[in-house]
């Protein structure tokens, strides 16, 4: 899945960035107990970046909601 930057984010519905949140849950999921199964990651980085990329649709979606 694509990193989602905060502009794309916010050009989406309350119900689109829950989907999305979802997705990107469970990868996170599949990529932790890959690394913790196999002890290497192909890609290091991605773990981290999906826990920033949730972080940030956290923070959007909470503001979405204080707006309505």
């Amino acid at each position: 899945m694509a990193i989602l930057r905060s502009k794309e984010i916010w050009d989406m519905e309350v119900d689109e960035i829950q989907e999305k949140l979802v997705e990107l849950r469970t990868e996170l999921s599949k990529n932790v107990s890959k690394s913790a199964a196999a002890g290497v990651v192909e890609n290091p980085g991605k773990i981290r970046e999906l826990k920033r990329t949730i972080a940030r649709v956290l923070t959007i979606l909470n503001e979405k909601q204080k707006e309505n």
